[in-house]
This record gives C-alpha cells, sequence and structure tokens, in this order.
C-alpha cells in the first residue's frame, strides 16, 4: 500500500488517484495491490460469502468540484473474483469554470469476474463534469456491473437547468469493442424533456452483463416486469451482452430495478447467488 497527498490539478482543482490489483489465492480473491494518492481510499477487503473479494471504494470528501480529476484503476489477473461498490452516492457539485472529471478503467483477465455496483451519481445544478468507464475483458472474462445518474435533486425541487455532463461507457474484448457510448447533457436542453431522450425522467442507469443468452434475457424482463407506468425500462441482448436500462424519478426505483435484474444474472452466469455488500445496509 501507498499512499501521498493529493496534488493541485488544472482549474484550481485536485488529482486524486487509487490502483486496485486482485489476484487468485487459492480459493480466495485477495487484494494484492493497493497504491492510493490523493483523497480515494479502500477499507480492507471483506468475505461475506467465502472467496469473493468485496471491496468498498471510498472518496472522503463526498463530492466532486471543478477542476477536481478522480482516477480508478482496478485490474483482476486470472481467476480472480471481485466485487466493488461505493458506500454512499457519487456528486459533482456546481462549478464556476473549471470541468470536473472522474475515469474508471477496469481490466479483467481471462476466467476472472469483476462486478462493479456503486451508488448512483448526483449531477447538480450548474456542475461541468465528464465521467468515463472503460472496461476491458480478455477471452473468458466476465463483466456484470451498472451505472446510475441523476441530473439535478429531484427529492429537493432541483432541475438541471444550466451545466453540461458528458458520460462515457466502453467495453471490449480483447481489444474489440462491444458498447461504446457518449452522453452529452446539457443543462436546460432539449434532450432532458424530448422523447428521443430522457422524456423528463431525471434519473438513467445501465446495467452491463457479458456471456448473456437469451434464457437470460428472458429471465431479466421476467423479474423485472410490472414496473409503474410513470417508468421507462427495457432489456436488450447485443449478441452475448445484455443491456438493462432504466429512466425514472427515484435513485431508490432505480437501485431496486437493477438489483432485481443482479439478483437474477448472478446465479446464472457467475454461478452464486446474489448477497448484497453490507455496506449497503448502513
Amino acid at each position: 500500500m501507498m499512499a501521498g497527498t493529493a496534488a493541485s490539478a488544472g482549474g484550481g482543482g485536485w488529482r486524486a488517484r487509487i490502483e486496485l490489483g486482485f489476484r487468485r489465492d487459492g480459493a480466495r480473491t485477495v487484494l494484492a495491490h493497493r497504491c492510493a494518492y490523493g483523497p480515494l481510499q479502500v477499507q480492507r477487503p471483506f468475505y461475506p460469502e467465502g472467496g469473493v473479494c468485496h471491496v468498498y471504494v471510498l472518496h472522503p470528501p463526498g463530492g466532486v468540484v471543478g477542476g477536481d480529476r478522480l482516477e480508478i484503476d482496478v485490474g483482476l489477473e486470472a481467476g480472480a473474483q471481485a466485487l466493488l461498490t461505493t458506500p454512499a452516492a457519487g456528486k459533482f457539485y456546481r462549478s464556476a469554470g473549471p470541468w470536473a472529471e472522474q475515469v474508471q478503467r477496469f481490466t479483467v483477465a481471462g476466467d476472472a469476474t469483476l462486478e462493479w455496483l456503486p451508488q448512483e451519481t448526483i449531477v447538480f445544478d450548474g456542475a461541468l463534469a465528464r465521467a468515463t468507464t472503460r472496461v476491458e475483458l480478455a477471452p473468458g472474462a466476465r463483466f456484470l456491473g451498472w451505472e446510475i445518474i441523476c441530473l439535478g435533486r429531484p427529492a429537493g425541487g432541483e432541475r438541471f437547468t444550466y451545466g453540461r455532463f458528458i458520460q462515457g461507457m466502453e467495453v471490449y474484448r480483447q481489444g474489440r469493442p462491444l458498447l461504446h457510448e457518449r452522453n452529452r447533457f446539457d443543462g436546460g436542453g432539449a434532450i432532458l424533456d424530448a422523447p428521443w431522450g430522457l422524456n423528463g425522467y431525471p434519473m438513467n442507469g445501465t446495467l452491463i452483463c457479458t456471456g448473456c443468452d437469451e434464457g437470460d434475457l428472458a429471465a431479466v424482463r421476467e423479474a423485472t416486469g410490472g414496473d409503474a407506468a410513470e417508468e421507462l425500462t427495457g432489456a436488450t441482448l447485443f449478441g452475448d451482452m445484455l443491456l438493462v436500462r432504466f429512466l425514472g424519478h427515484g435513485a431508490e426505483r432505480a437501485r431496486e430495478y437493477f438489483l432485481r435484474a443482479w439478483e437474477v444474472l448472478r446465479p446464472r452466469r457467475l454461478g452464486r447467488p446474489a448477497q448484497r455488500p453490507r455496506i449497503w445496509n448502513t
């Protein structure tokens, strides 16, 4: 383990970076490499279900301001099994001009499994922020994860009326793209309310699971069916990659929707029952 003090970034913000490396050690996956720089940390690994390594990624300041840059690099060696989550929602605060950025890179070796299950990210009115996630899969590697974005703070009556949020999601297998998405949300822009955009929903999310088939798609649709009419949801299979989408008004509803899908996919694709991380109960 190595830690350091954050350095000033362009625009008056701060840089923070964390590197995590997981490897198989007998029947258990261990956190074999940890290098933290600035205000990104992890608690000790937890093993609530045997060999799977559960790790909670912490950002003690609680939010990202203009000029900040956070980087999360995670690597899994062959056969490793890790579940990463966060203890609370991420936040991009209003900016006076500089951009904030968060970059996440996940590299998963053959026969390894990564679950990335963060809490939602709240984009405050007036924020200028970019968030990019890239997943690199070797042959036989598995990924199951989600990302949930809330534009504004609907519980407090705040809409995303100005600012900009750019979101990227990329998934590659052996260097070939399986998914390459880039979304740009302008505060007060047409995309927020248009039927071809978010249709007035402040909350949007995507769950991704690789190595799936038509049976998985049918099981997810059955488990997530019967949602309220005021939400828009769906599941689609692209090759062997399953995408589950959510548009709605509340973070709790989004989490529960994706949890239902996860609880179906985890035993089917990863061969183990769904066990929610303990941190979600605090």
